[in-house]
């Protein structure tokens, strides 16, 4: 029996990862076989495509290095990890998918959208999430959190705010043409009014109060 693919997307400091975290405990919890995973990273190759690619010395990258270091990192993780997971029957949690790459290099960098799902599916292996959820922020309240927590920025971080918001309009564009698949929450909640909403659009795709 195949698994289950949730990923979760917004940009950052959208509280994003922190719902991650939380469905993952939450189905640990619950005795399913979970795995959790981010992107880029999550084998020993794409950790190492990561480093390159949020390095604030790499400041000159060109957009489609970019990309195709991102589909690299995919790739690697698809066919080491998410892959056999779900082979396995195993429900894989993702920080972030391809959808980071349609809303970050498609929307926000200008390059082809077209190109750029052709590639998101060959670097997938055709795998499609079972749900996605959008983690829907105002980039001027993200970029507010980051200076509350001091952190470092790393090179997509320190992009300018047009930037963030050309991002989030990747999003919301892909979740209005892909609305059974991908669930809108609003970020600016507070973490448990979120993880309610994040909890019962996990319930329902996983059939967990039909059990």
């Amino acid at each position: 029996m195949r698994g289950k693919l949730i990923t979760l997307e917004g940009i950052d400091n959208s509280g994003k990862s922190t719902q991650v975290k939380k469905v993952f405990s939450y189905l640990k919890r619950k005795g399913y076989p979970a795995i959790l995973v981010r992107e880029p990273g999550g084998t020993e190759i794409s950790e190492k495509i990561r480093k390159i690619l949020l390095s604030q010395k790499n400041h000159e990258m060109s957009p489609i290095t970019e990309l195709l270091l991102y589909q690299a990192a995919r790739a690697q993780l698809v066919k080491e990890v998410i892959l056999p997971a779900l082979k396995r029957g195993e429900i894989v949690i993702c920080d972030r998918f391809y959808d980071s790459t349609t809303a970050y290099q498609a929307y926000a960098r200008g390059l082809d959208l077209n190109l750029i799902q052709k590639l998101n599916s060959f670097a997938s292996s055709g795998i499609v999430p079972d749900l996605t959820i959008v983690m829907d922020l105002k980039p001027e309240t993200a970029l507010e959190r980051a200076r509350k927590t001091r952190k470092t920025p790393d090179r997509l971080e320190r992009e300018k705010l047009r930037f963030h918001r050309q991002v989030r309009a990747g999003y919301l564009a892909i979740a209005k043409k892909e609305p059974v698949r991908v669930k809108v929450i609003d970020g600016h909640d507070s973490v448990e009014k979120n993880w309610g909403k994040v909890k019962s659009a996990v319930d329902k795709v996983l059939k967990i109060n039909e059990e």
